[in-house]
């Protein structure tokens, strides 16, 4: 089983759990583990992968959270440091009665991940480099440590996965910035999956199917749009096919994006380096709706890291 490093944001969402209350107004929160490549090595470890999680938290009860929270999945988080500068960050939010999200954003520690912090992280055993974004894109050491990781991977001949994870309450006044740094990472990855929002987002183009072909024509890579209910467009080469989403009651959609990009990454790995990138569109068919299972799992949970206690790769033989 090839050894898979996820890389990027640790971070604690705090959810208000008073309906319709601003954050202002609200009294009652949430504190749950979060973060797009935290949650995806939590997926890819539930399911029985070898994962490791590169990012940085802070020297206080919220960074030690998340570390045992890794830990207690399985995650190996030796690459996991701790900052006696700088906090935890956090995201607070909460949903108006309008139906628009309150958002705060209260960047910490997750942003200074320094490049000599991961020397020696990356070797020939690596056999998947998965950078899941977000916070990554904005201003910061992550982002220049984003980018030595990225060449070193190349570098060590790693498979490339990618997950932009665009949050427009994050990115609205630097929109343009996330679309450049995105679009130089689809060119370099192996494999990437973007939601139906992003590729249009990316490509500028009106309609989904503008954005596959575009995306098609941009990048050699495997690529997957998730279109929520309506399946997943897997393009490969070229050729596109969607795949019908497993019907379900959903209770909450938190970290079905990073379930999906878990299970694909787990089931790479499973695959000698050497062979990764020698499947085929079939190969690659099974691989999607094997993830399809495991984001509709996490659908039926209310948020990420308690669904994700619920996966395991048996749901991939029903």
């Amino acid at each position: 089983m090839q050894p898979i490093i996820c890389i990027g944001e640790a971070l604690i969402d705090m959810i208000c759990t008073d309906k319709g209350k601003t954050l202002e107004a609200g009294k009652h929160f949430l504190k749950k583990t979060g973060g797009a490549p935290t949650n995806v090595a939590a997926a890819i470890a539930a399911l029985g992968g070898r994962v490791q999680l590169a990012a940085k938290v802070g020297h206080d009860p919220f960074g030690q959270q998340l570390i045992h929270t890794m830990q207690h999945f399985g995650v190996d988080t030796q690459w996991m440091h701790t900052s006696n500068e700088h906090f935890t960050t956090f995201a607070f939010v909460s949903l108006k009665e309008d139906g628009e999200r309150d958002f705060v954003f209260n960047r910490g520690a997750d942003g200074y991940l320094l490049e000599q912090e991961t020397h020696g992280m990356l070797t020939s055993d690596t056999g998947i480099v998965h950078f899941g974004s977000a916070t990554a894109f904005l201003p910061g050491p992550l982002q220049q440590t984003y980018r030595t990781l990225l060449k070193e991977a190349k570098a060590k001949n790693c498979f490339v996965s990618f997950d932009p994870n665009y949050r427009h309450l994050l990115f609205a006044q630097q929109q343009q910035s996330f679309i450049h740094q995105s679009l130089y990472f689809l060119q370099e990855s192996n494999f990437f999956k973007v939601s139906d929002e992003e590729a249009m987002l990316l490509s500028g183009c009106s309609s989904v199917a503008d954005a596959a072909n575009w995306l098609a024509n941009f990048s050699n890579a495997v690529f997957c749009i998730t279109l929520g209910k309506e399946g997943t467009l897997l393009c490969y080469q070229k050729q596109q096919i969607t795949i019908p989403s497993i019907p379900i009651e959903v209770v909450d959609t938190t970290g079905a994006g990073d379930a999906f990009v878990g299970a694909v990454l787990y089931q790479l790995s499973c695959v000698e380096k050497n062979n990764m990138m020698q499947l085929n569109i079939n190969n690659w068919q099974e691989i999607v709706i094997n993830a399809n299972k495991a984001g509709a799992r996490t659908c039926a949970y209310m948020g990420a890291m308690e669904a994700f206690k619920h996966l395991n790769s048996d749901i991939f033989k029903a």
